[in-house]
C-alpha cells in the first residue's frame, strides 16, 4: 500500500532557535532523520511507495533524498576507490515529493495528494515524527477485515503529570499518573479508505473532521497498543530518542532485527 507522510509543519516545539527552518521530520536520530526511521519501518513491512506532503522547509527533505548516501547506514566494500554496497536502504523505494502548502492543515495536505494514490481502496498515513514497533501487518489486516472507513493507532497518554481526586474541602483522596488512567490518545499511525475524503472539507483536518465524522457514524476503528511508542513533539523527546539510538536501544528499528537473525 502507498504511504502518505505529513512532513510540512513548522514544528515550533522542536526548534533549537528561531532561525532554524528544518521541519520536524528532519530532526536527527542517530545518523538519519526521523522521517527516514519512519519510512524504514513501513518498508520493513513491504510498503515502499511513499507520498511526501511537503510544506515548510521542503528543500531540506528534498536535498536529503537527492543527495542520499547509502554508505552511511549500509555495509560496503571499497574496491578501486569505489564503494560496492552489500545492502541498500532506499533502492527499491518510490518517493513522490508534493508541495502541499506552507499553512495547510493535515486534512488539506491529504486532499492535495489524492491523485497520487491512484484510486487505491486503502492506504497508510503518518505524521512522520513518531516512532513505534507496533505490528503493522496486524493493524492492516484487522482493518481490512472490518467495514470501517479509517483506523488509528491509539496509545496510553504519555504525560508524566499526575491527576488528583479531591473532596469539596480540597482534601486529596488519590493521586494517579495520567498514563494509568483509562484513556487513549491518537498515536499518529493511520490506515485509511478512500471514504475519508468524503468527510474532509477544504482546509479541513484529518482527525477533527475526517476521523471525527467517521466516529459519529461508528466507522472509525482503533488499534490499542501498549508497546513501544515515542513522539518527538519537543527537543527533549528527540534528544531522548537520539541517546537511546546511540546506546543501541532501538525497539522501533525492526529492520535491524532481520540482520541479527540473518
Amino acid at each position: 500500500m502507498k504511504v502518505v507522510l505529513f512532513c510540512g509543519g513548522y514544528g515550533m516545539r522542536m526548534r533549537s532557535s528561531e532561525a532554524s527552518d528544518v521541519p520536524k521530520p528532519m530532526a536527527m536520530v542517530g545518523p538519519r532523520p526521523l522521517i527516514w526511521h519512519v519510512m524504514r519501518y513501513y518498508a520493513h513491512f513491504g510498503h515502499t511507495e511513499f507520498v511526501l506532503c511537503l510544506g515548510y522547509g521542503a528543500h531540506h527533505i528534498k536535498d536529503f533524498f537527492l543527495r542520499y548516501e547509502e554508505t552511511t547506514s549500509n555495509d560496503f566494500v571499497l574496491r578501486g576507490g569505489k564503494p560496492e554496497l552489500l545492502s541498500t536502504d532506499i533502492a527499491d523505494w518510490t518517493i513522490s515529493f508534493v508541495q502541499t502548502g506552507i499553512e495547510s492543515p493535515i486534512g488539506e495536505r491529504l486532499r492535495r495528494v489524492r491523485d497520487y494514490l491512484d484510486g487505491d481502496e486503502m492506504f497508510l498515513a503518518n505524521y512522520a515524527d513518531v516512532l513505534t514497533d507496533a505490528p503493522l501487518d496486524n493493524i492492516v489486516e484487522r482493518f481490512r477485515n472490518s467495514d470501517a472507513g479509517a483506523s488509528m493507532l491509539v496509545v496510553p497518554p504519555q504525560s508524566s503529570f499526575h491527576c488528583v481526586e479531591m473532596d469539596e474541602g480540597g482534601r486529596i483522596g488519590a493521586i494517579t499518573p495520567v498514563s494509568e488512567l483509562p484513556l487513549w490518545e491518537n498515536g499518529g499511525y493511520f490506515v485509511l479508505r478512500q471514504e475519508i475524503f468524503d468527510h474532509i472539507p477544504e482546509n479541513g483536518d484529518l482527525v477533527a473532521d475526517g476521523c471525527g465524522e467517521l466516529a459519529k457514524r461508528g466507522r472509525l476503528l482503533a488499534y490499542p497498543y501498549r508497546g513501544f511508542w515515542k513522539p518527538t513533539d519537543t527537543v527533549k523527546e528527540r534528544y531522548a530518542l537520539d541517546a537511546a539510538y546511540t546506546h543501541g536501544d532501538r525497539p522501533w528499528a525492526l529492520w535491524e532485527r532481520e540482520k541479527v537473525h540473518a
